[in-house]
């Protein structure tokens, strides 16, 4: 399959395509589909190819800097059991992210690899060097990438000490005042504070002051 005729696959509208690039600011093609609608076409690709092929559409999808093409590209590798999962799709989904630029194309992509994490948590020693970077999906990619580890009911020993380091992660992030940032943290505490209200709280007690004000208000506010 080419990448023309995946993104004929995708379809379009223009209407939709003109108002999703004044909405975006971004400027690439845009073709007016829904991400619901990419993630249907999607499913038949991951149901259809290898996963060299899809490796290959992916990477095609993502280099033709069409919107919804980009978002394509993470759907072809959002799925919890990719085999053999070795570091091909993981290399592939982390270079993506410096060249994240809107929030709609890094969450996907934040979603493929959140998967990917959960299947090899070993993985999380490529996010430290994340925390700083001066891109800023990149440093927000470190909160999106980690969601997983604030859902767990019953978490392991393991899976404590890997929410460890997000927690502390989440702590040198505490002070950034990007908007970006600080929403994406108070989302991450109150993921957090549904299974662990204690740790959340404790979290927004020895960091708060360090958030921005409205974050900081936003986040107590969802931890009740």
């Amino acid at each position: 399959m080419t990448v023309d005729d995946a993104l004929a696959a995708l379809g379009s509208d223009p209407d939709k395509a003109a108002e999703m690039a004044r909405h975006h600011k971004v400027g690439r093609a845009y073709l007016g589909v829904t991400t619901p609608a990419i993630e249907a076409v999607a499913k038949t690709w991951r149901e259809t190819l290898d996963l060299d092929a899809r490796l290959a559409l992916a990477a095609d999808l993502w280099a033709s800097d069409v919107h919804e093409g980009r978002i394509a590209a993470a759907r072809l590798l959002t799925q919890a059991r990719i085999r053999p999962d070795d570091s091909a799709a993981w290399d592939m989904i982390t270079a993506w992210v410096p060249a994240c630029d809107g929030a709609a194309i890094a969450e996907q992509v934040a979603i493929a690899g959140q998967k990917r994490l959960v299947a090899e948590p070993a993985r999380f020693d490529a996010l430290a060097d994340w925390v700083t970077a001066d891109h800023l999906w990149t440093r927000a990619a470190v909160l999106a990438f980690t969601l997983p580890w604030t859902k767990q009911n019953n978490p392991k020993p393991a899976d404590l000490a890997l929410r460890d380091r997000a927690l502390d992660w989440a702590g040198r992030l505490a002070g950034d005042p990007h908007k970006v940032i600080q929403t994406a943290l108070v989302d991450w505490l109150a993921s957090l504070a549904k299974h662990d209200p204690a740790i959340a709280q404790a979290f927004v007690d020895r960091y708060g002051a360090a958030m921005k004000p409205y974050a900081l208000k936003s986040a107590r506010h969802r931890l009740g």
